[in-house]
């Protein structure tokens, strides 16, 4: 398990004075980058490749309120990728510094072409890389059925 610790700021909480739903969100990408950093997935490496990130979804479940200055830690492990590197997910889950859980997040997401805007595999450094990612007890092996798991269609205004 990823473990990142913060404290949270003034900008960080909402009108009910508690940690803001953007601010979970914000949480969680820094997690994500600083994970994918310490794991050779840099910015410059990625640029060499012209591929980044992206989200299809991020499912949050609340559990308990966190307050200003209240320190707080953000877990990551992968529960699933694909094996050309194509897809990921991984679970979040945030706790606070008494280690209760306050909030848990499944997110789905993909690497893009940044040339061609399709998505794409990995190179062979980077999923070489993949096998030491923290995995979860329910790790799975995703396929591009996965990933439309909960048949959400777009659906255009007319």
């Amino acid at each position: 398990m990823y473990l990142k610790n913060f404290e949270i700021r003034w900008s960080d909480v909402d009108a009910n004075r508690h940690l803001a739903n953007s601010a979970y969100v914000n949480f969680m990408s820094h997690t994500r980058v600083a994970f994918f950093e310490d794991h050779g997935f840099s910015l410059t490496n990625l640029a060499k490749f012209q591929i980044s990130p992206v989200v299809f979804y991020e499912h949050i479940f609340y559990f308990k309120e966190a307050f200003l200055g209240t320190p707080i830690r953000v877990s990551l492990e992968v529960t699933g990728l694909s094996e050309d590197g194509m897809f990921f997910r991984i679970e979040h889950n945030i706790y606070n510094h008494k280690g209760e859980n306050l909030a848990n997040c499944e997110l789905l997401g993909a690497w893009i072409n940044l040339k061609t805007r399709q998505l794409t595999g990995l190179p062979a450094e980077f999923l070489e890389e993949m096998d030491t990612f923290p995995k979860s007890k329910d790790f799975k092996v995703l396929t591009k059925e996965d990933t439309r798991k909960f048949g959400k269609k777009p659906v255009n205004l007319s």
